[in-house]
């Protein structure tokens, strides 16, 4: 079972649907005695960085999933990735959750949001097994991590070369919607329900 978090925002739905098409079993949920039962856990959001952690922290998921990050494989999508790192500057400063060391930044090239299909380079870790250097995902988004090259494990060129992947222990963030990148996406989904 994969537990997709609840914590008010997010794609939760689409991120199930495309778990399932998989032929994987999934559950949304913020009941931390239902997430137990998970061997996996999805961090997936929409919105901004500090609504997201305000969510998060009132109800105890932040804690939660800091310690589950011992044990068990996660993967933050979009917003989800963010939180992953230590800090974001979205409508002031707000503490993320500290797994990858640096922090979330807007982009100051080029028209933002960066919205629709962009390929990724450098690829790292089993989350990319079997997807080709350049292969296209979907993207929205205007804050991008800005972290050192040891926690990238993809990055893409938006006016500047950006990490789109990150990974820190057990903790995977990918800044694209594998749910709606079609077969590489999905591709994608697979690796980390195997990992």
């Amino acid at each position: 079972m994969i537990g997709i978090l609840d914590y008010g925002m997010g794609n939760l739905r689409s991120v199930q649907k495309a778990l399932e098409y998989l032929g994987e079993r999934a559950v949304i949920s913020g009941d931390k005695a239902v997430l137990d039962g998970c061997e996996r856990l999805i961090l997936p959001g929409v919105g901004s960085f500090a609504a997201g952690m305000a969510e998060m922290n009132g109800a105890g998921l932040s804690s939660y999933v800091k310690e589950r990050a011992k044990d068990t494989k996660i993967l933050g999508i979009c917003l989800g990735m963010q939180f992953l790192l230590e800090r974001s500057f979205e409508e002031g400063e707000t503490e993320g959750l500290g797994f990858v060391k640096g922090s979330v930044v807007r982009f100051t090239e080029g028209k933002i949001p960066q919205i629709g299909w962009n390929g990724v380079f450098g690829l790292k870790t089993p989350l990319f097994d079997g997807i080709e250097e350049g292969t296209r995902f979907y993207f929205v988004h205007s804050y991008r991590a800005d972290c050192a090259d040891e926690f990238a494990c993809a990055k893409t060129e938006y006016y500047i070369d950006y990490p789109s992947a990150v990974y820190a222990g057990n903790v995977y963030g990918v800044q694209f919607h594998p749910e709606k990148s079609g077969e590489a996406g999905l591709k994608l989904l697979k690796n980390f329900c195997k990992m």
